[in-house]
């Protein structure tokens, strides 16, 4: 069935269609011409992620004989080190993978718990819940999954040793590596929280207190001798020993419940991927606990009968109906989504032809509706921060596989605690639980009773791990960092390429919206056109521009090589072979 502009009002869609091809041409001309700058472009591999060195670390595994999940392992290890603030073998994240000699595609998480003691009165105060009790310090916490997760995609899927894959990141973190401009920033933004801890003070700052800046050499010995014995005795050194010791023990003394039994029963899920069929292609995301996959699929969904380059790139028209589509599957994000060994999530309701068919007609061309029209009532979130935690990886060989893996230690720094003398900085990953219904979390998200705390459960994420596929073959792997905007913005660059023909640096360089439902802003980045901003909010949209937006990792097949992208908004790079 279309559903596309014939729901709406005619005249109304019309003059907005007229508008929008003026607004593209404009759009155009001011701000360059989609594909100006040239991709990356490799002939047997190809690795994006967001430092140029976790990038070089991972197409050298390429070179060395090591294939996509080799290369993968490699980049997530060494971004980790490279870019703390963001990521590291503190936290966890989630992976699509496609393994072309078996023609296997998986979906693994690894995903932080929550520790078997955790209740979720331990963030109440006064009668109260407390958000800050799960931003900082010891309950902030969950159970970290990354080492044990990538060793199990190594283990599945790797060619070359374990030690060979973590040998750049040993590298980095013990002979050292000249800051870059995002985690400068990161650290000059957090410097006070920072000068707190004796441990992240050493490291992220200089000796009179103040912080090392872009270009500044860093070094992370603790790190280094953590993974280290990492790479010599496997992920058991992590889970249980003097590592599992110090972590729980700087926990402990910052108030949370984690024990060392936490960390030694802790273990990855392989799950199903969610895959669905949109023009001729084949997408397939993560499945819950991340919203990502789900979130992502119904976009497309609600969006697959709509002429989309007939609308403009970027015109009022297509920008307002990329919004109302975030705030339907935002609403049911809400509503619906929590970990699914906890609660039943309806994926097969919210992603059905009917469900996508109905929502897309509860779209006009002409106005807004109040948040309760979107589904899950008016829950009120709070204002969104500007943050850039976490990290995605997009990786390509000429063998066929492929690997989109996101990870993260949630916002900047995690919980601003180091475990020990490990050296490895923890996450905050419990404040993605929602604690109470009506408490937005710090990225402005609310939730519902699925996603409550409890113990050994795991939270809800948005990160959005992507491969796309053509004639059975993987021609795509997407996904990025910056908690909701992860959503919206792998959405965007996806429909960028195979909605308007973009090339991957083009569609990751290209201006976005976003639209989480709550709270009730539509944020635009700047290269969006002030007359295209009027006119949204002529519509009935309150438009705030957002400084930072999510940064996406792109790889794709082209003929018989690759060409890769990495955003520029976090300084990442794309390295092929």
């Amino acid at each position: 069935m279309r559903y596309g502009l014939g729901g709406w009002a005619r005249d109304a869609a019309l003059a907005l269609a007229q508008a929008a091809a003026w607004f593209a041409v404009l759009s155009w001309l001011l701000w360059g011409a989609p594909g100006r700058a040239a991709p990356q472009l490799a002939s047997r591999g190809m690795v994006a992620a967001e430092h140029p060195r976790a990038a070089e670390a991972g197409a050298a595994l390429l070179e060395e004989g090591g294939n996509a999940f080799d290369a993968a392992v490699a980049t997530a290890f060494a971004v980790c080190v490279v870019n703390p603030s963001s990521c590291g073998i503190g936290g966890g994240g989630f992976a699509v993978a496609y393994d072309a000699r078996s023609r296997s595609l998986v979906a693994l998480d690894f995903r932080e718990t929550a520790p078997a003691g955790l209740r979720a009165e331990h963030f109440v105060a006064g009668g109260k819940v407390d958000p800050k009790r799960s931003l900082r310090g010891g309950l902030a916490v969950g159970v970290p999954g990354e080492v044990a997760g990538l060793a199990s995609l190594h283990r599945r899927f790797g060619r070359l040793p374990w030690a060979v894959v973590l040998e750049p990141a040993v590298r980095l973190a013990r002979d050292g590596f000249a800051v870059g401009g995002h985690l400068a920033e990161q650290i000059t933004r957090y410097r006070d929280e920072l000068r707190a801890d004796p441990m992240l003070a050493r490291v992220f700052l200089h000796p009179d207190g103040s912080p090392r800046k872009a270009g500044d050499w860093l070094r992370q010995p603790e790190l280094a001798r953590t993974l280290a014995a990492v790479a010599e005795k496997g992920p058991e050194a992590f889970y249980r020993g003097p590592i599992a010791h110090e972590i729980v023990r700087a926990v402990q003394a910052a108030g949370g419940v984690m024990r060392e039994e936490d960390l030694a029963r802790y273990r990855p899920l392989w799950r199903q991927p969610l895959e669905a069929e949109w023009r001729g292609y084949r997408v397939a995301s993560m499945p819950p606990p991340s919203s990502g996959g789900g979130v992502l699929l119904a976009a497309l969904g609600m969006l697959a009968q709509d002429p989309l380059r007939e609308l403009g790139h970027n015109s009022p028209t297509y920008l307002h109906l990329l919004a109302e589509t975030m705030k339907h599957v935002f609403a049911d994000r809400a509503r619906y989504y929590g970990d699914p060994d906890f609660v039943f999530v309806p994926l097969d309701r919210l992603l059905s032809a009917n469900t996508l068919s109905m929502l897309r007609r509860r779209i006009t061309a002409t106005r807004t509706y109040e948040p309760e029209w979107y589904g899950a009532g008016a829950i009120r979130g709070g204002e969104m921060p500007e943050d850039r935690g976490t990290a995605h990886l997009s990786v390509m060989d000429r063998e066929g596989n492929a690997v989109a893996c996101t990870t993260t230690i949630n916002t900047a720094f995690g919980a601003l605690l180091v475990g020990g003398s490990s050296g490895v900085v923890l996450n905050n990953q419990i404040d993605d639980f929602s604690l109470a219904p009506g408490v937005a979390n710090a990225y402005g998200l609310v939730g519902s009773a699925p996603n409550r705390v409890e113990p050994n459960k795991r939270p809800l994420s948005s990160m959005t791990p992507t491969l796309v596929f053509a004639g059975g073959q993987p021609i795509l792997a997407a996904g990025g960092s910056g908690g909701p905007m992860i959503i919206s913005g792998t959405l965007q660059v996806l429909l960028n390429v195979l909605a308007f023909g973009f090339d991957a640096e083009a569609a990751v360089t290209a201006a976005r919206i976003h639209h989480q439902w709550q709270p009730p802003v539509l944020y635009v980045d700047e290269g969006i056109a002030p007359a295209v901003r009027g006119a949204l909010e002529r519509i009935g949209h309150t438009v705030k521009e957002g400084s930072s937006m999510a940064a996406i990792q792109i790889v794709r097949r082209v003929g018989d090589g690759f060409e890769g992208a990495a955003d520029p908004r976090k300084g990442g790079a794309a390295s092929g072979w």
